[in-house]
């Protein structure tokens, strides 16, 4: 699955998928709640293997997890950061390898897998792939996408306020994960 973080085949009209701060079709003024996080959901079956990735970011990761969802011998859900027209990325569309390095190395997107069957063996079934972001290049992100800079030009204060709400809400899913690799099997 491409997650785009908006409905962009219909015009980038604000989703559940729409991260807070966005400006989107029916979110002018910035999304303000927490987009869902589909992989955490798919992982409470149990039995579905799971895995978030970014080629620009890591394309050794993509083909492990590639790899290993086709060897799964159940459901398979692989979540892919893919960056659209509807963000107006600064620099064009030939920057979405770029742009997805940068989600990761700042934390807007993470990187994980979800193997079920690592539990059957005592292991830990979550990895987090992902290294500890530099947090301090987060708003610099946002920035470069009209998306969210079109919220600063419109209305200043607000936009401060949902850019760190946004960076809140990464930091607070990447303890999350940090949290389910940690535990002990």
């Amino acid at each position: 699955m491409v997650d785009t973080e908006v409905y962009s085949n219909t015009g980038g009209q604000s989703s559940k998928s729409t991260p807070v701060g966005a400006v989107a079709k029916f979110a002018s003024g910035g999304k303000r709640i927490r987009k869902k996080d589909l992989g955490a959901m798919a992982m409470t079956y149990g039995y579905v293997y799971v895995a978030q990735v970014s080629i620009g970011a890591s394309q050794q990761q993509l083909f492990n997890v590639l790899k290993e969802a086709e060897a799964y011998p159940g459901p398979s859900l692989i979540i892919a950061y893919a960056p659209c027209i509807n963000h107006g990325i600064k620099g064009g569309m030939t920057r979405t390898q770029t742009v997805g390095k940068e989600a990761v190395a700042c934390g807007y997107w993470h990187l994980w897998h979800f193997n079920p069957q690592l539990e059957a063996e005592g292991k830990n079934p979550f990895v987090l792939d992902s290294k500890e972001p530099d947090w301090s290049k987060f708003q610099d992100f946002l920035k470069k996408e009209v998306r969210y800079t079109s919220l600063q030009k419109m209305f200043p204060t607000e936009a401060e306020e949902l850019f760190q709400a946004a960076e809140k809400n990464a930091q607070w899913r990447y303890n999350g994960y940090r949290r389910l690799s940690e535990m002990k099997y």
